[in-house]
């Protein structure tokens, strides 16, 4: 019996979500989103490399060019030279994704501001702690070094410029940093493995109930993490995955204005910064 392609794509049994790695995004990419422009407003065509982009996305006309070249299906496959776009059929627009390379790393909200806090739970390191990190107040040691400072201490400017001047930096000296950079590198410092024996090893120890719960809780994140393949550095971000614009249209009103997807504002501001 015929199967149709909507059936296949409803046969599935299972759903799982883990997270991406930056490998992953750029793999699930069709093009870098390098402008935060949607659309030529006299034209009503998308801009080139913008949020809408038909070199990225797909072509807006069934087997069409956006320059025109070439139309028609005994085109279809074909990358146009002057415009970069692939002939295909504009139904593709709702598949393709793009990407966002960010001028610097950040912070996942839903890792860092969500209960339990991941990151925090991770890295064994209060939440407020944690956001004098993430919002450039204090410095962090993600490398300690010859000197006797310890891995993951926190430091004010005034003790940053005392230790830099006192111990100076690697390979002698230390290392320290702030921001979403500094949290990254102390999640790539992670050993998973080793840090679930040793902490295993930590509750078999201690007497404390709170100590205990605390380790559990630790625990129970560490493993997680370890059995998904998931790696703790993917909770930074790097690159931001764009969704395909038939699924955050732009639609024109019977007055001349647009309406728009809010998605679309944020892409937007997220190039701008």
């Amino acid at each position: 019996m015929y199967e149709s392609i909507y059936d296949r794509i409803n046969d599935y049994g299972s759903v799982k979500i883990s997270l991406a790695s930056p490998n992953d995004i750029r793999s699930w990419s069709f093009g870098e989103v390098r402008k935060p422009e949607t659309i030529n407003y006299r034209t009503y065509r998308p801009e080139k490399d913008g949020l809408f982009c038909e070199r990225i996305f797909g072509p807006e006309r069934d087997w069409e060019c956006t320059c025109g070249k070439y139309k028609g299906t005994k085109f279809k496959g074909i990358i146009c030279d002057r415009c970069g776009v692939k002939v295909t059929h504009s139904r593709v627009r709702r598949k393709r994704m793009g990407h966002i390379n960010l001028a610097a790393p950040v912070v996942h909200i839903w890792f860092f501001k969500a209960i339990p806090n991941r990151i925090g739970t991770l890295l064994a390191m209060k939440t407020a702690d944690l956001e004098k990190i993430v919002y450039f107040q204090d410095y962090v040691v993600t490398d300690p070094g010859q000197s006797p400072l310890k891995l993951g201490q926190l430091l004010s400017e005034e003790e940053f410029r005392e230790a830099s001047n006192k111990y100076g930096s690697p390979p002698a000296g230390f290392k320290a940093s702030m921001g979403a950079e500094a949290i990254r590198a102390l999640l790539v410092n992670l050993d998973l493995n080793i840090l679930s024996i040793e902490l295993r090893q930590a509750i078999a120890k201690t007497n404390s109930k709170q100590k205990m719960k605390d380790l559990t809780k630790r625990l129970k994140i560490v493993n997680e993490a370890n059995n998904s393949n998931n790696k703790p550095e993917w909770m930074v971000l790097e690159v931001v995955p764009v969704i395909p614009p038939d699924l955050r249209p732009l639609v024109l009103l019977e007055r001349g204005n647009f309406a728009t997807s809010d998605l679309n504002d944020l892409y937007r501001r997220i190039i701008n910064r």
